[in-house]
């Protein structure tokens, strides 16, 4: 179906990226590369001329760490959001926060999109979603308190338990006044889950796919990739990328991504040997 975000609808065979904006002091990537807002800024410019449809902008880093409340998380966010909203009018503006003060401050400065990493934890975000218009990603934590690192936790069947929960929170984001246009699912690599849970999630995520509802992937750099093969957070691009590969292929919508173009590239492949995208040129054996 068509994907409204916010002020930006896009057809539904399009893929999406969003590259990832930090602004927080200790990003577990970036290290703090683009704390100042300046920097993040500068990120953002960098991020659009590479081909990113939206940008995630996060005000606090999802591991453990100090203790940052919704004031000061605004302050982190909000005036970013609307200095990119006045700068790119045409590129989507997503948020991550699970926080619905911070959501409708960033809303009415021009976020078109809330990306809650953490299930749900705060019931009212679809309430301020609905209020604003504005897209939702539904993701599965396991219940997971926000900001914790998941310790044993089991399922019987990972995949079914994220579909159960994410397709719940879509009906409830649908029954709040949220587009159903608007509404995306995310199953949430890492998050509340081990390395073996993320990787049935990535091999089976076409069952996510068939539920109807658009798939967000966020796989950048994530543990299960480094635990996988054995690599720090900096040696993780080939190992994302073949996860991304097996999410596109399946038909995932939008990707969450650190690298930009590497990312682009192995979607539009991918796309184009399932038969959903045509090959930009194509002239070998014709002309």
């Amino acid at each position: 179906m068509t994907l409204r975000l916010g002020r930006h609808e896009f057809t539904d065979d399009a893929t999406l990226m969003m590259a990832i904006v930090n602004r927080t002091p200790d990003s577990f990537y970036d290290k703090g590369a683009t704390w100042a807002e300046d920097a993040a800024f500068e990120r953002v410019r960098t991020v659009v001329e590479q081909g990113a449809e939206i940008v995630d902008i996060g005000g606090i880093k999802a591991a453990p760490g100090a203790e940052i409340g919704p004031a000061e998380e605004k302050e982190r966010v909000v005036d970013l959001v609307a200095r990119v909203r006045s700068t790119y009018p045409g590129l989507v503006i997503s948020v991550d926060t699970w926080r619905a003060e911070v959501a409708d401050a960033v809303c009415a400065a021009g976020a078109d999109v809330l990306n809650d990493a953490w299930g749900g934890a705060d019931p009212e975000l679809v309430d301020v979603a609905a209020q604003h218009d504005a897209a939702i990603v539904c993701t599965h934590t396991g219940g997971v308190t926000p900001r914790t690192r998941p310790y044993r936790i089991e399922y019987d069947d990972v995949v079914a338990a994220a579909i159960a929960d994410t397709v719940g929170y879509a009906e409830r984001a649908l029954a709040a006044g949220v587009a159903k246009e608007s509404i995306v699912i995310d199953p949430a690599h890492d998050f509340g889950k081990n390395t073996f849970h993320s990787l049935e999630l990535t091999r089976r995520v076409g069952e996510m796919v068939d539920t109807g509802w658009p798939v967000l992937v966020s796989l950048s750099n994530k543990d299960f990739v480094g635990e996988t093969l054995d690599l720090p957070v900096g040696e993780r691009l080939t190992g994302t990328l073949a996860a991304t590969a097996v999410c596109a292929l399946a038909g995932a919508r939008i990707y969450r991504v650190h690298e930009v173009v590497e990312t682009r590239q192995t979607v539009d492949m991918v796309w184009s040997i399932a038969g959903r995208r045509p090959p930009r040129r194509a002239i070998r054996g014709i002309q």
